[in-house]
């Protein structure tokens, strides 16, 4: 039988969205953030001489940095004040979480809520700029070090390149969290989605050109196209893909009045860990690959060189490095962000159980069961859809970024925003079936 929420939910229609102000101002405020976000991946750095770097760059394009540009929207082609992205912040945010379960001191600050949360938040903030620095290093010396890339080479330029893209970085991560708390929600990831988005046109219409000129065949353009379906429809079914544990209750008394026992299920998602597997593998193997894009590599050891050569994409030990980092990852994120634990005490403080499971240590152990087996079918799940454009890659020898990780992070993102925008709706419907109640009670009043 359907809930409450659910009939309110089927019951949502545009004549509802048309009535939500706080929302439709929630839209428009969110738009207008993406759009400053899109301005800025189109400045670039000063003191870099554009074509000289334009000419680098598209030595480097069919590599790891090509995968790298389309995840910053663009804004790596163009070295512009947004070329670090959002992805110092999503590594940082990232390790905080995982030392939160091996500090004592992380671990007791997240549980001391509202403020302890603020605390997090800060550190987090504070290793971001951290992350930031070092990779803005990086790149600096890299650009400085490479002839012709820099109008006027030296400690100035490393410098303001350092500033700026540090700042860039801060500016985003300030963006994501207005957008989280005044704009539709997801601030982070839907700054990570425009730029993925900004770049899928650029995307399909190199693809076409290529099978213009007869680099690509057309029946294998329309498998590609095909394949992205498939994977589109594959991620959507997987990502709303539970596993529902049946909970019970017993009868309970309530002064003279005895409650029928009720029952609900625990929702445990197929993919708990979402896109933070591959945003999080990625972003650790393009960290050497980046900075060794600009710099010379002619003076490195032969065993640096060859390294650097098997990480390029199609690559069998970029493969298996990528796949290993997401199944860790999957299973990691997933052991942090849900606790068989608490929630077998929870169930248990409101005296709720599993059918055939004693409630306690027996119910924690039967939900970590449970979790453990539907994370390896996540985890695979990851892994075939994330190496889906490196087999592309290494069967054509085209680069092809037309899917996996970005078709993930787009999707699951679009499904994260439209619950948000559904949610917002419910919650007007309710507030304004609770205003016509008190109206109708006011007049029966009179």
């Amino acid at each position: 039988m359907a809930s409450a929420a659910e009939q309110l939910a089927a019951n949502l229609n545009f004549g509802a969205f048309a009535k939500a102000e706080d929302l439709k101002r929630r839209i428009w405020f969110t738009l207008g953030a993406l759009l400053v976000y899109r301005f800025g991946t189109h400045i670039p750095l000063p003191g870099l001489d554009m074509d000289a770097f334009a000419q680098a760059f598209s030595q480097q394009a069919g590599g790891i940095l090509g995968m790298f540009n389309m995840f910053s929207g663009g804004a790596i082609e163009r070295m512009a004040i947004f070329a670090l992205g959002i992805m110092p912040y999503i590594s940082a945010s990232i390790a905080i979480q995982l030392m939160t379960s091996v500090i004592p001191a992380l671990e007791q600050l997240k549980k001391e809520g509202e403020q302890g949360r603020k605390v997090i938040n800060q550190y987090t903030r504070y290793g971001t700029v951290l992350l930031a620095t070092l990779q803005a290093y990086g790149i600096a010396t890299g650009l400085n070090a490479s002839p012709g890339m820099v109008t006027n080479p030296g400690w100035f330029f490393l410098l303001s390149t350092v500033v700026t893209l540090v700042g860039g970085t801060m500016f985003l991560m300030w963006l994501g969290e207005q957008i989280t708390a005044r704009g539709i929600g997801n601030g982070i990831s839907l700054i990570i989605f425009a730029g993925i988005v900004a770049g899928l046109p650029s995307a399909f219409a190199n693809m076409l050109e290529l099978g213009r000129t007869g680099a690509l065949s057309t029946a294998l353009i329309l498998a590609i196209l095909f394949i992205a379906v498939a994977v589109i429809a594959i991620i959507v079914f997987v990502e709303r893909a539970q596993r529902r544990l049946l909970i019970q209750y017993p009868k309970r008394q309530v002064g003279n009045r005895i409650f029928q026992g009720d029952t609900s299920h625990l929702p445990l998602k197929l993919n708990t860990a979402g896109v933070i597997p591959p945003i999080f593998a990625s972003s650790l193997l393009l960290l050497p690959a980046t900075v060794a894009g600009f710099s010379d590599t002619t003076n490195l050891p032969g065993w640096a060189t060859a390294m650097l050569a098997a990480l390029g994409h199609g690559q069998p030990l970029y493969m298996l490095l990528y796949a290993a980092m997401i199944g860790f990852f999957a299973f990691f994120y997933t052991a942090i962000v849900f606790n068989p634990k608490d929630t077998a005490d929870n169930l248990k403080r409101h005296s709720g159980f599993i059918p055939g499971i004693r409630p306690g240590e027996r119910t924690a152990e039967y939900i970590d069961y449970v979790l453990t087996r539907i994370t390896v079918v996540g985890a695979i799940y990851l892994i075939l859809v994330c190496l889906l454009p490196e087999f592309l890659i290494s069967a054509t020898g085209i680069p092809f970024y037309l899917g996996g990780t970005s078709l993930l992070i787009v999707v699951s993102v679009t499904l994260d925003t439209v619950a948000q925008i559904q949610g917002h709706l419910i919650a007007h419907q309710y507030e304004g079936l609770i205003k016509k109640s008190k109206l109708r009670g006011g007049k029966r009043g009179r």
